[in-house]
């Protein structure tokens, strides 16, 4: 099962206590994917849309112990629909139904076991919504929003699009709609991927470290072995001489232990120091 999945079947356990709530929750659904039935007596959600029609008819028989949604409850909800008997895509309802906290969680919800989705959190974050207009797509966006999270809008095939890319507030919305489960195995995904990438970041910048001191070893030593063919270590000053010699010796050593086999020890600056004079005097040389 996908991870998107996972949620959802969390979702549908999870039901507002207030009748209120399970109103905004079952309105949300009947807005985002709900049609007349084939006998135009009331409202039905597209049997494919498993999770949504769960919740749907579970919903039915808390607040109004029917089974499907006669035009009275439509009414009662908001609802009107077109002439193809098609939701009519604008608000969801009246501004009664969002005014509470915990109504507003329960249209979050609704509206993501009819038309959201998740992708897998180990390849990326990216959650969405697939709206039916425009106003609708605005509506979901500001109540988003107004829980300080950065939703933004799309136009994918004829269809507004309602999309979260940041992990963090993915996490958020998921605490909002009340998938606490699905929550938890996000963020230890998220952990995860956070230490592995701070590990490879640490990684590559010990890679670029080694590979800049073995650069600059290497320039050294060739800068000394010249000096070595073309004018002799011999006549250098002792502090260079005996510099030279043991980078000759020890190509592959940092600064530090350079350092220490000198007599007397000399700190990395002091190692840098003479190791950039005889390249300079090198440069000069072939000058």
């Amino acid at each position: 099962m996908s991870f998107s999945s996972d949620v959802k079947d969390e979702l549908i356990n999870v039901t507002g206590q207030a009748r209120h709530c399970q109103l905004a929750e079952l309105a949300s659904i009947v807005h985002f994917a709900g049609k007349k039935n084939k006998t135009l007596t009331g409202f039905d959600i597209p049997v494919e849309n498993d999770h949504a029609s769960r919740k749907y008819f579970t919903l039915l028989a808390k607040t109004f112990n029917i089974n499907s949604v006669s035009d009275s409850v439509a009414q009662a909800l908001k609802l009107d629909t077109d002439d193809k008997g098609h939701i009519v895509p604008g608000y969801v309802t009246d501004a009664r139904l969002l005014l509470k906290d915990c109504c507003r969680r329960a249209y979050l919800r609704g509206a993501f076991l009819a038309s959201g989705t998740v992708s897998d959190p180990n390849k990326g974050y990216h959650l969405e919504y697939v709206c039916r207009s425009t106003d609708q797509a605005h509506q979901l966006q500001e109540v988003l929003t107004g829980y300080g999270i950065s939703a933004h809008m799309a136009l994918r095939k004829n269809h507004d699009i309602v999309y979260i890319k940041e992990g963090e507030a993915i996490v958020d919305l998921l605490n909002l709609m009340g998938a606490h489960l699905s929550l938890m195995n996000l963020e230890n995904i998220r952990i995860l991927r956070e230490v592995g990438n701070s590990v490879n970041r640490r990684v590559n910048c010990e890679t670029a470290n080694i590979a800049k001191t073995i650069s600059a070893a290497s320039k050294q030593s060739e800068d000394i072995e010249y000096i070595r063919d073309h004018y002799g270590l011999s006549k250098l000053p002792d502090r260079l001489r005996e510099m030279a010699e043991i980078r000759l010796a020890n190509p592959e050593a940092s600064l530090k232990e350079l350092g220490e086999m000198l007599d007397p020890p000399v700190g990395k600056s002091g190692v840098n120091h003479r190791l950039r004079s005889l390249s300079e005097f090198a440069d000069s040389l072939r000058g």
